[in-house]
């Protein structure tokens, strides 16, 4: 596997990160234009100073012999873009042979970036797994599906409640859905986790503990229309840089748009910002606290918006908090927020006086129109439920919410987080639509639903990520409960945090048995004892649910290589053999198999056979039943042919009274979402009081968990960078994305590196109380510490920078802070 894994990254082609910066232009104008997958390089500039997104060449002409061309939404991140894949047929099985930017899409308008260009070549990679394979006295050994599956029900029947399984958000919506299905309606464990725990489950929190349902009100829609952007601790000139082009497009048709950048280094997004606001780590909490002083001081709050659709809300004891919390009234709110003075602000965070008042000025003028963009920087905090309330509060305290471009809008980094972990509800706690397993009434609902006799679900939430992750890895005789997991889309070899408390140790337990699909070798099968060849994208059919509500569906293209198979047929065998083999879980109420999937004539059609599995469409019958659920939060989607007609749709999705299908573009204003009670301008209709008002809380500034001291002292941050996406699984094995951003490195400011003598490329350790790794310096590169800090990609599997980072989580959300922790360097 490790040899795979060194072909796959082949040192020759290796830059070092000064090499990197020069060989790296990303100028709107310089921007290789890409799109027919042709031989291109992934450029990059000096200066990310017009944008990165550029227009699509045209690749082979529509109707080209042998090519044919349909839509899929990009492979990568949550933004959802469409593009148009063309596809050679004259090639055995069919092969990706040109990409281009979807022209009719709203996401993107005919754009991508430079993962999406080139998002065809993740197919293609040498080393692609292509048959499944069982540890046999140490060594991956070829084996049959037929055995693998015996051996995955095997592991499953050993202890069916210490079976877990460990998806993300790049399953499939029906691909969550089957997975959701057979832990929580079959095994009845509820252990069963996304690593969208690991990067938007404060989101979720957040949402819930405000508006009483998660996913944001707004759309895109609001960066055409925002007169002041703010930026609240996340990079989307890098991250999200098709959603960050529409504010450079603005600007470059003379419009003017204010961008605020807060941030604890500057970034390419810091390039364009008129203004930036580094803040020392966790002191966005004393931040948002300080404008909303300000606006109640200064009596610049929206007092009808208060008065007419807010709650006051607090953690009477902020060590113990809850998403419920206690009322309190608007008096003990203001006089809570009287210590968070711009100059007390300025002490806790490191943001002037001067600036928090800025920035508390823009939210006091009613004539502005404001959006707020948040990803992993908010969310990825021990703090994380808290933080997220608190920038929502500041948009309900100033009114600057519910009309096109005021809005407070959560990204995410994966293609279906939002459609298949948090819609589906494939964590720990939740059913489908937004239910949870606690509360009866979902419980009878979901097994009505679904058939199921009364009692079946377990009403106790399964263990949340680091929990199931630490119950793996604990020995069997020490309480370690969770004896074997299966993972489907991800790579928590690499991207857990704690690394050596949470995966690693699992190499010396024997009795721990660890089930991987994934399409290329990784950190994760390194310790796998059954690793299973998937499909991925265009290989399969699917349906994401993208970051503004927008569910987006495709059809099968192409062959996948070898053996190869869907993860959702590869979970519906699983339960067909347990079905076969006796356990009464896989048998609905009245006997029937608990995937019983007909054709057009209602005959059953035994899809679990991989020779049937295509004989109808599995994702139109499993997206068809999951409907079923989404109305009662009203997150209402349309039938499963209308988004094969659409570049995707925005839920609610109601029909009208002619039978057409309308979508919402932005949830609880009366002017667009048919939910809302006429007369009420804005309805939060499912408010955690009953009363359609929102909740806005207070919570004090609390710091950081780890702090830097004399052994360890300076602060580490961790994330990503244009070039690759997450664990650099499917783009480090794209040449042109490789070549362009090779390794991983850690950003040293100036000073720090004098005083360590060393330069650009040299060797450090970084190193904290959890781990160590080594990896090459970069000073000034495309990002800018400040002094005492250091940052680090985690994209590289051959630095991985998790042995380093602190597991401690949000108490709410369970979600860990990678954002900071203390950590020292030293010469390698």
């Amino acid at each position: 596997m490790s040899q795979a894994n060194d072909r796959a990254h082949p040192q020759n082609d290796a830059l070092s990160p000064a090499d990197a910066v020069s060989a790296d232009p990303v100028s709107r104008r310089a921007f290789i234009k890409l799109s027919a997958m042709a031989a291109a390089t992934a450029a990059a500039a000096t200066h990310l100073s017009d944008a990165t997104a550029a227009p699509a060449r045209k690749g082979p002409a529509a109707g080209a012999t042998g090519v044919t061309w349909n839509k899929a939404p990009c492979r990568f991140c949550g933004t959802g873009c469409h593009v148009e894949v063309g596809v050679d047929k004259s090639v055995p099985g069919g092969k990706v042979v040109a990409v281009r930017g979807a022209q009719k899409a709203a996401v993107n308008k005919g754009l991508l970036c430079v993962k999406g260009y080139h998002v065809g070549g993740a197919l293609y990679g040498r080393d692609r797994l292509t048959t499944p394979m069982l540890r046999v006295d140490g060594v991956l050994k070829p084996v049959t599906w037929d055995k693998a599956i015996d051996v995955m029900a095997d592991r499953v029947l050993k202890d069916p409640k210490g079976f877990a399984i460990y998806g993300s958000g790049q399953w499939t919506i029906p691909e969550g859905y089957a997975a959701q299905k057979l832990i929580k309606g079959g095994l009845s464990n509820n252990h069963i986790d996304p690593n969208a725990r690991l990067c938007m489950a404060s989101a979720v929190t957040g949402f819930l503990g405000v508006y009483g349902v998660d996913e944001p009100a707004g759309c895109y829609e609001d960066l055409d229309a925002a007169d002041v952007v703010i930026l609240w601790g996340n990079n989307p000139a890098e991250m999200h840089p098709i959603l960050f082009s529409r504010i450079v497009d603005r600007r470059s048709r003379g419009q003017k748009v204010e961008l605020i950048d807060l941030t604890t280094r500057r970034t390419r997004s810091s390039d364009h910002a008129d203004h930036v606001m580094i803040f020392k780590p966790q002191g966005d909490m004393a931040i948002a606290n300080g404008v909303a002083h300000l606006l109640l001081k200064d009596g610049t709050y929206d007092k009808a918006f208060v008065q007419k659709h807010l709650n006051f809300r607090h953690n009477p004891d902020p060590d113990k908090p809850s998403l419920f919390g206690k009322p309190m009234t608007f008096e003990a709110y203001k006089k809570a927020l009287e210590p968070y003075t711009p100059e007390h602000v300025e002490a806790l965070s490191g943001v002037p006086a001067a600036q928090i008042r800025l920035l508390a000025s823009r939210f006091a003028n009613p004539k502005l129109k404001i959006t707020s963009l948040w990803c992993m920087g908010m969310n990825q905090h021990t703090r994380g439920t808290a933080v997220n309330t608190m920038v929502h509060g500041i948009h309900l305290l100033s009114g600057h919410f519910g009309k096109p471009g005021d809005a407070p809008t959560s990204l995410t980094g994966q293609p279906s987080a939002c459609g298949t972990a948090r819609e589906v509800g494939t964590l720990a706690h939740a059913l489908p639509g937004g239910r949870i397993v606690k509360v009866p009434a979902h419980r009878a609902q979901t097994e009505k639903l679904w058939n199921l006799p009364a009692g079946r679900i377990n009403p106790k939430p399964g263990y949340h990520t680091v929990k199931m992750w630490e119950q793996f890895t604990k020995p069997t005789d020490k309480g370690g409960d969770i004896h074997t997991i299966f993972v489907q889309v991800t790579n928590p070899g690499q991207s857990l945090p704690n690394l050596n408390h949470l995966f690693n140790d699992k190499k010396d337990l024997k009795d721990k048995f660890l089930i991987v699909s994934d399409v290329y070798p990784t950190a994760t099968t390194v310790l796998a004892d059954l690793v299973l060849p998937a499909a991925m994208w265009v290989e399969k059919n699917g349906v994401f649910g993208n970051s503004e509500r927008r569910t987006q569906q495709w059809f099968k293209m192409v062959e996948p290589p070898g053996q190869a198979r869907d993860d959702c047929w590869q979970t519906i065998a699983l339960a067909r053999r347990l079905y076969e083999r006796g356990h009464a879980g896989m048998r609905d109420k009245d006997g029937k198999f608990l995937f019983d999937i007909k054709d057009a004539a209602g005959k059953s059609v035994p899809v679990w056979d991989w020779a049937h599995y295509y004989d109808v469409n599995v994702d139109k019958a499993l997206f068809e039943e999951y409907r079923g659920f989404t109305t009662l939060k009203h997150k209402d989607l349309a039938p499963y042919d209308e988004y094969v007609k659409a570049h995707g749709l925005r839920w609610p999705v109601v029909q009208t009274k002619s039978g057409t299908w309308r979508e919402t573009r932005f949830r609880f204003s009366e002017f667009d979402d048919v939910y809302v009670k006429k007369g009420a301008e804005i309805d939060f209709y499912h408010s955690k009081t009953k009363d359609g008002k929102a909740q806005l809380w207070f919570h004090p500034y609390t710091p950081p968990p780890e702090l830097p001291d004399k052994d360890y002292p300076m602060w580490l941050c961790t994330g990503r960078v244009l070039e690759h996406w997450h664990t650099g699984t499917m783009t480090m094995r794209i040449p042109q994305l490789r070549r362009a951003m090779p390794h991983s490195y850690v950003e040293v400011h100036p000073k720090d590196a004098r005083k360590l003598g060393v330069h650009n490329g040299d060797k450090v350790v970084v190193e904290s109380r959890r781990g160590a790794v080594t990896l090459p310096v970069w000073i000034e590169g495309r990002g800018a510490v400040v002094e005492g800090s250091v940052f680090v990609p985690f994209f590289d599997e051959r630095g991985l920078i998790n042995n380093v980072t602190l597991h401690l989580f949000c108490p709410i959300s369970k979600e860990p802070d990678y954002k900071k922790c203390a950590v020292r360097l030293r010469r390698a």
